[in-house]
């Protein structure tokens, strides 16, 4: 059975708070600084990864989009005051299948 990578305890408890609270948090990944809506916390195919959705910072790719994290590559993160709403309807209507889910963020009241 392969070892699970897991993020160091701060990454871990910051993403926690944040997505039970539905704040926004932001952080450096992959050389760039990120500002995201936290949604999904696990373990998808081995790896402690984040789902979430890119509202601000740098990226290569276009902004808003969702994003794939790898938690063990976050650094300089913190959790800002801006909330956001809930979770967000995805397009195909389906969630990814993890191999372990910690938390995920409750979904945005109905209008």
């Amino acid at each position: 059975m392969p070892v699970l990578q897991m993020p160091g305890s701060n990454v871990d408890e910051l993403l926690r708070t944040a997505i039970e609270h539905k704040r926004l948090i932001q952080f450096v990944y992959r050389n760039k600084e990120r500002i995201v809506e936290p949604h999904d916390y696990g373990i998808h195919n081995g790896r402690a990864k984040l789902l979430a959705y890119q509202v601000g910072g740098a990226s290569s790719e276009r902004i808003p989009n969702w994003r794939w994290i790898e938690t063990d590559s976050i650094s300089n993160i913190h959790v800002r005051n801006e909330t956001f709403p809930g979770g967000r309807r995805a397009p195909s209507g389906k969630h990814h299948k993890w191999d372990k889910l910690f938390i995920r963020v409750k979904p945005a009241p109905e209008s």
